[in-house]
């Protein structure tokens, strides 16, 4: 029983390892330009976004590339009219409902994909209180795209605290605590996992919030130095 599967990726044939993602066959194939926005190296890939979709032959729908593994023969296309459509799409909707100020990878991606920003004008951005219930960081989900990094990486991915989860249905899902809860109510341990993985600014650095706030350095420090905060305390709403 052989230990590799031949494919082709964008014309280019290659052999890999049983098991490999479609993403990761293409990086090792040289295609380096198959965009990704809930994938992360450190998180379980769970396809959500749907940016990294490819076109597979023999396929009549769009393969997430992050999370479905090569199998022998396949053919796959990477840039085909339909998959860049589906693409500048997703992008185009997100940016009709997010605030996305803060997440530069997303920005590249409109800008290579020529995006039609004034495609959805009717659409309702979303938007949600700051909240600023902790010492270490604050959370603004009016920039989350929900790629579920934080989430993962609370839980089975590297914390195992599950401070925070999914939260409401439909068009108002964010991400938030149980019962939302102070943050500090919860299991958190204020690690700073999940601001490590946000890739929208969503969560960030109270420093660094503070300090693109206009706070000087003096405030800053005052601001965050003492991080021995009441467990009970409930979150500020700006």
């Amino acid at each position: 029983m052989t230990n590799e599967v031949t494919l082709t990726i964008d014309g280019i044939t290659l052999s890999v390892p049983v098991g490999t993602t479609i993403l990761k066959a293409a990086e090792q194939a040289g295609v380096h330009d198959i965009p990704t926005l809930c994938y992360h190296e450190a998180c379980t890939s769970n396809g959500l976004c749907r940016i990294c979709v490819v076109e597979v032959e023999g396929s009549r729908t769009l393969i997430p590339s992050c999370c479905t593994k090569v199998t022998d023969g396949m053919k796959i296309q990477s840039k085909t009219p339909r998959v860049v459509r589906a693409r500048r799409t997703i992008l185009e909707m997100l940016d009709s409902t997010v605030d996305l100020s803060d997440a530069p990878e997303v920005l590249e991606m409109i800008k290579s994909y020529e995006v039609d920003t004034s495609r959805f004008p009717d659409a309702q951005a979303k938007r949600f209180p700051l909240l600023d219930d902790n010492p270490m960081y604050i959370r603004d989900y009016s920039k989350c795209v929900l790629c579920w990094r934080c989430v993962q990486v609370c839980a089975e991915d590297a914390q195992y605290t599950y401070a925070i989860n999914f939260s409401g249905r439909g068009y108002q899902t964010r991400i938030n605590t149980f019962f939302e809860i102070p943050l500090l109510s919860t299991t958190c341990v204020v690690c700073g996992q999940c601001v490590g993985v946000c890739p929208t600014g969503a969560l960030k650095p109270k420093r660094e919030w503070l300090l693109e706030n206009g706070n000087s350095m003096d405030e800053i420090i005052a601001l965050t130095k003492d991080a021995r905060v009441s467990r009970k305390r409930s979150p500020r709403v700006m």
